[in-house]
């Protein structure tokens, strides 16, 4: 099995959904030629043309009501924001149109659109570059929303959100795409609403998505070894319906439950999950919730200041710590 980049895994999976499928096209700014910010679409306008790779204006709110509009007609538009963070600027076309359209018209139109890029907290991108849009969107009837992790699922998500017929958000960390694994030879695609259980344990469950995923398997690499702690990692990944029935198995087993986000706190990914979880499974858990968010602040440019308002490793190494020696 080859070992592919993040980049590559998702360059290879719109590809090969182009091939199969006219209807698949790409627009955005610098998809063409510059072959994306991260290089995702590189060369693929060599392969297909500059009507279906197509290099917009800067102009968010105008490409994003075309692609809509193309949609509509027939077309699977994917739009690449070239900082995920840009998008607020055609929030109105992916509010209004994108999420509202299939149910305004009664049925009638159908929103295959597939809105990618790069976002989270990167390394000094400063304030505007380094948003977490997430809790945005998820408040958007009609969208879903999906958090790829590694490259695999990044590659196995993305040929299925093309295929969806539905308007589907696609976040991928800005500082992920240099991961590199094995990707399979054979075609594979990976449902959009269900978690990965990234490991099983039995004394808590830690619910995260994106990067944080990789803080949290160092912090629990360092308590298992060094305190023997039993731990079970969800990966949400769908962040668009959540998949809470695998929250609550997990609950089922651990009744303790941790969420770790990069996401701001105050309206984030784990406030809904905390919500859910009172209202339906309330009765499962043995001790208080606990949350590790970003801090609700515009991330600083300093560097220093940037690693203050993310959650580290150690944070949740100290927490799990406190939580599992907890009398509660």
């Amino acid at each position: 099995m080859p070992h592919l980049f993040m980049f590559d895994a998702l360059r290879e999976a719109t590809d090969e959904e182009m091939q199969k499928d006219q209807s698949v096209c790409i627009l955005g700014e610098d998809v063409g030629h510059y072959g994306g910010s991260y290089k995702v679409t590189k060369d693929l306008h060599v392969k297909y043309g500059d009507l279906r790779v197509l290099d917009t204006p800067i102009a968010e709110n105008s490409f994003m009501g075309m692609a809509i509009g193309a949609a509509i007609t027939g077309l699977r538009p994917i739009v690449e924001g070239m900082n995920m963070s840009f998008l607020l600027l055609a929030f109105n076309q992916i509010s209004n149109n994108a999420g509202m359209l299939r149910y305004t018209s009664g049925g009638n139109f159908q929103i295959p659109i597939v809105i990618r890029g790069p976002g989270g907290v990167g390394r000094q991108l400063g304030a505007e570059h380094s948003q977490r849009l997430e809790a945005y969107f998820q408040a958007i009837p009609g969208l879903k929303i999906v958090a790829c992790s590694t490259p695999y699922n990044a590659k196995g998500l993305l040929k299925s959100a093309i295929r969806d017929n539905n308007p589907v958000i696609f976040f991928e960390h800005v500082l992920l795409y240099n991961l590199k694994e094995e990707i399979p030879n054979k075609e594979y695609y990976l449902p959009l609403d269900k978690a990965e259980l990234v490991c099983k344990g039995s004394d808590l469950t830690i619910v995260t998505y994106s990067r944080m995923r990789y803080h949290v398997m160092q912090a629990v690499d360092i308590l298992v070894k060094e305190y023997s702690y039993s731990l079970e990692v969800i990966d949400l990944i769908s962040l668009k319906p959540i998949d809470i029935e695998s929250v609550v198995d997990s609950l089922k087993k651990t009744n303790k439950l941790m969420i770790v986000e990069e996401c701001m706190k105050t309206g984030g990914i784990a406030a809904e999950i905390i919500a859910q979880i009172n209202d339906n499974c309330f009765d499962l858990l043995d001790a208080p919730i606990v949350r590790l968010s970003s801090q609700d602040i515009p991330t600083p440019y300093n560097g220093n200041l940037e690693k203050a308002t993310i959650i580290s490793p150690q944070q949740i190494v100290d927490s799990v710590k406190a939580l599992l020696n907890s009398k509660i």
